[in-house]
């Protein structure tokens, strides 16, 4: 696969997993835009092929401005992976509003920002690639985390009906859903776990790796991977679906 020529936006591109889909994208050739909030956390990252940019998905006037800026330096945006997004939990009786909408604010909104500026550019172009990451936790919920399977069930849903929306055109919208990938975010869950239950962070990880049925965490490169196998030419019929990286789970 060759994607010179090819302009990424790869929101939340700092860490975890969209630092492997920004770097698998760049050895093929592409020029990726790497965003997230700490400038100095994308500069320690950037190199050949990788542009920082400061951007928070949760501000739709500041998406709009540095998809533009980014757009302006290197054209189109062809690849959109919106991953960005926060990983917290908290049982419906301690669920406030606020905590609600912060959930919703980067992992909902900030997708449906971070897909529509960069279409508009796409859409100036004979082929492009959108790419939402939800969670496995987006196809059959979570105990604990209501707010947080309800956002990743609603980025599925808008990459469906986007889809929909440009049936028959040669721009593909699907999400990947992981199960626990090997990423700051676990590690953060981990002290969460530990918290909340008083269990080690040996047995607070353990919780998490015996949710994915293969018992092991899944790797970022995993990931990174299937990402770049949606952005094949051979993967145009995979439209408008989920792909689950979860050692089977369902």
């Amino acid at each position: 696969m060759d994607l010179h020529g090819k302009h990424a936006l790869v929101t939340g591109g700092g860490t975890g997993i969209g630092l492997a889909i920004a770097r698998a994208l760049a050895e093929k050739g592409a020029e990726v835009t790497i965003t997230g909030r700490r400038l100095e956390v994308l500069e320690e990252v950037a190199g050949p092929g990788l542009y920082p940019a400061v951007m928070d998905v949760t501000s739709e006037s500041q998406v709009r401005s540095v998809t533009a800026e980014a757009v302006a330096a290197r054209g189109p945006v062809q690849i959109c992976v919106a991953n960005a997004g926060i990983a917290e939990g908290r049982k419906l009786h301690k669920t406030s509003a606020e905590f609600w909408r912060k959930i919703m604010a980067t992992n909902l909104d900030g997708c449906f920002y971070t897909v529509r500026e960069s279409l508009n550019s796409m859409l100036e172009t004979d082929w492009g690639r959108v790419i939402a990451i939800s969670s496995i936790a987006g196809l059959r919920g979570a105990a604990g985390a209501g707010a947080y399977a309800a956002s990743k069930h609603g980025v599925i849903g808008m990459m469906r009906s986007f889809s929909e929306d440009f049936m028959g055109q040669p721009y593909t919208f699907n999400s990947i859903c992981p199960g626990y990938v090997d990423t700051p975010i676990v590690s953060r869950n981990t002290e969460a776990i530990k918290e909340r239950t008083g269990v080690s962070a040996e047995e607070a990880q353990a919780m998490m790796v015996k949710l994915n049925r293969h018992k092991r965490l899944i790797t970022p490169e995993e990931v990174a991977a299937a990402a770049l196998w949606l952005c094949d030419p051979l993967s145009s019929s995979t439209n408008g679906t989920e792909v689950r990286i979860a050692g089977g789970q369902l």
